[in-house]
């Protein structure tokens, strides 16, 4: 069942059947670059990951990632979605799409439709997106979906410093 549809793009939430996708997505060398390793090496891994990552916070939160998909062949091609992380106050966006389906607006067109859900179906007034300086494509991403550069943060103490991008106010 899809969750966010866009003209191109059907977001659906990860089950543990999409092991083989997640096990090449996050072993992707831009991925471990941009995002980080996971350690995720094997089916196994990759199933673990989806059911103590984004499952957790489905049952959590009501949101997570979702699989993203091109609508008319149901090909995986990344994940979107909300994240709450401890260490950020606010709900953050995140996204990450195979390389070969970069450049091609998908990261935006998918990114701007979460926010709309976020805001209006989950009634977040303020979404937050975190990246490293380097990553232009993912900067480009969230200033294209409205957020703003804030801040430099870290998610863990020992962690890369991160731009913060936000919009909205808080409650």
């Amino acid at each position: 069942m899809n969750v966010i549809e866009t003209d191109r793009l059907a977001l659906r939430r990860l089950s543990i059947d999409n092991a083989g996708f997640i096990l090449d997505l996050l072993n992707q060398p831009s991925f471990i670059h941009f995002i980080g390793d996971r350690g995720v090496r094997t089916l196994d891994d990759a199933r673990d990951y989806i059911l103590k990552g984004p499952i957790a916070s489905y049952e959590r939160f009501g949101f997570g990632l979702y699989l993203t998909m091109l609508k008319e062949s149901e090909v995986p091609i990344g994940i979107c979605g909300l994240v709450k992380r401890e260490s950020l106050e606010d709900v953050d966006i995140g996204f990450a799409f195979l390389p070969q389906f970069w450049s091609k607006g998908y990261a935006s067109e998918s990114a701007s439709a979460v926010m709309a859900y976020g805001k209006s179906a989950l009634g977040l007034n303020r979404i937050v997106g975190v990246t490293s300086a380097d990553n232009y494509g993912s900067i480009r991403v969230l200033e294209k979906i409205g957020l703003r550069f804030a801040k430099m943060v870290r998610l863990s103490a020992d962690g890369p410093e991160l731009m913060l991008f936000a919009l909205g106010s808080r409650t």
